[in-house]
């Protein structure tokens, strides 16, 4: 389960102040701790579980802004990989 192996991940490198569990699909991880250095490490631990690049259009504080958003730039580039 793609949100599932997110949360592992983010629970592991995301240095989040609260428990991922506790943080909704959509709700804002920069609100609930998340610093830029750290959605850094969650970024190169997604690209390494899932074997993939984010692409330069995708490097931004939106595409790592919820766990949701996290997921639909991971579907878009899994996408784009099957194409």
């Amino acid at each position: 389960n793609m949100k599932q192996t997110i949360r592992t991940l983010l629970a592991k490198h995301g240095n989040l102040p609260v428990a991922i569990e506790t943080v909704a699909d959509g709700a804002d991880l920069y609100d609930a701790g998340l610093s830029s250095f750290a959605s850094v490490q969650v970024m190169l631990a997604l690209e390494e579980e899932f074997d993939v690049e984010f692409p330069e259009h995708l490097l931004n504080r939106k595409s790592f802004s919820s766990v949701a958003a996290i997921e639909a730039a991971l579907t878009e580039i899994l996408e784009d990989q099957a194409a």
